[in-house]
């Protein structure tokens, strides 16, 4: 077909047949998406909802859109109906008909008059502010309607979302919430008294706001996803949740140690008492061996050994008042530290009594090595010699007498060890032999 007009050739019976049935196809589809929209849980949440902050001002928007939706797939409706009326004059359509087909189907055609609140608040196409009437060709029309449909069923779906994840999250976050308070009270952990009451007080206003904010302003909770066109694109930001529950779960570690306190704290007091009953001993055994070594030991400095401290002995006591009163939340970091002081307490007074009989152990060491030689000399048949003998005595006495001053004794053993070690490596004739035999001693 060769004429032309404003919108280009005039098209034929089968071009306007295969228009007509794919804006049909077209139009069917628009329908099901807005009757979908029109009953999506979302948006009737939204509209019954009292919303604040960004999210009132986008569902006005999409408020504006979606009236607007309705106003364009009326007129497309009305434009595709007109379309089909003019086919269906004639089998065979007149040029003049196909011409006007031609103007409808591919010509901006069609006039939509929408409301004035409507038009303000909905986006126009190129981004400035709408207008009470527009003109689209029917093509340019359902391409429109695709943007304001993605861009309100964004903004729905998005709500949606935060209100189907969130306050669900929280009221089960909340309840185990009160779960943990009651045991809590239980066991003493009381806001005021202990601090993890105190974190149960702020957790549940924390918990109580987020819940306020998240019905009202879902859309403050959405994370969009980068570089996703998809409507609903994105995910609930849970941030402030996540926080709160982690929170939520250090105080129940918290409440299991007070419990586990309570389940024990018998048996760590009686072992705390034990330790520290042990501790006193070795204390009362270290100035028993103070003045021993004092008694024995000449010119030497022997550490004074202190008394039982009476902080650890009143903080037991404590202890075992606050079991007596079921003050577990006092009782356990009372316990914790006292376990660890009796230890230390354990461990000073066991150092002090090494420190305080070391003079005795050096004593006794050199006995030790004084008859160690002298029996070696004995068993190499010098037990008889003049010399080693007198400088045996003379170390012997030193050792056994008191007080024993450790540094003159210790030189007298090295001079005995000196002339055993020269005696035993000189060659000596053995009685009823012929020749001489080396004997060689051990050391110094």
């Amino acid at each position: 077909m060769g004429d032309t007009g404003p919108t280009g050739p005039v098209m034929d019976r089968d071009e306007v047949d295969r228009a007509l049935a794919r804006l049909g196809a077209e139009h069917e589809a628009v329908e099901t998406s807005l009757l979908a929209l029109q009953d999506h849980a979302g948006r009737r949440l939204l509209e019954g909802a009292e919303l604040t902050g960004v999210t009132v001002e986008r569902w006005s928007a999409a408020e504006a859109s979606i009236t607007l939706l309705w106003s364009y797939f009326d007129a497309y409706t009305g434009a595709l109906r007109t379309a089909r009326e003019i086919r269906s004059r004639r089998r065979w359509s007149s040029r003049e008909d196909l011409a006007e087909l031609t103007e409808l189907l591919r010509g901006e055609a069609v006039t939509v008059a929408g409301g004035a609140a409507a038009l303000a608040q909905a986006p126009a196409p190129d981004g400035g502010p709408g207008r009470l009437s527009e003109r689209y060709s029917l093509a340019a029309l359902v391409e429109r309607m695709n943007q304001l449909y993605a861009t309100s069923l964004d903004m729905v779906v998005a709500a949606d979302a935060v209100w189907s994840a969130l306050p669900a999250r929280i009221d089960l976050l909340a309840a185990e919430l009160q779960r943990t308070r009651k045991l809590a009270h239980s066991v003493g952990v009381r806001p005021g008294e202990h601090p993890s009451g105190d974190d149960l007080e702020r957790i549940t206003r924390t918990l109580t706001r987020l819940r306020e904010r998240v019905v009202s302003d879902p859309l403050a909770f959405w994370v969009p996803a980068e570089g996703s066109s998809a409507p609903g694109g994105g995910r609930p930001d849970t941030t402030v949740y996540d926080r709160e529950a982690r929170a939520l779960e250090e105080v129940r570690r918290e409440i299991d140690a007070v419990l586990a306190v309570r389940q024990d704290a018998e048996q760590r007091i009686v072992r705390l008492r034990d330790v520290l009953s042990r501790a006193d001993r070795t204390l009362a055994e270290a100035r028993t061996a103070r003045g021993e070594v004092l008694a024995k030991i000449a010119a030497t400095e022997v550490p004074v050994v202190g008394g039982p401290p009476i902080v650890l002995q009143e903080q037991l006591a404590a202890a075992a008042e606050y079991r007596r009163h079921a003050q577990w939340h006092r009782l356990s970091p009372l316990l914790e530290s006292l376990e660890e002081k009796a230890e230390d307490e354990l461990l000073r007074a066991r150092e002090s009594l090494t420190a305080v009989t070391a003079p005795l152990a050096v004593r006794a060491e050199l006995r030790g090595r004084l008859d160690a030689y002298k029996a070696k000399v004995a068993r190499l048949g010098f037990a008889e010699d003049p010399e080693l003998a007198e400088k045996y005595e003379k170390a012997r006495r030193m050792l056994w007498s008191a007080p024993c001053d450790l540094r003159v004794a210790e030189q007298a053993v090295l001079r005995y060890q000196h002339a055993a070690a020269e005696t035993l490596g000189s060659p000596r004739r053995v009685p009823g032999q012929g020749g001489p035999v080396d004997r060689t001693g051990p050391g110094v």
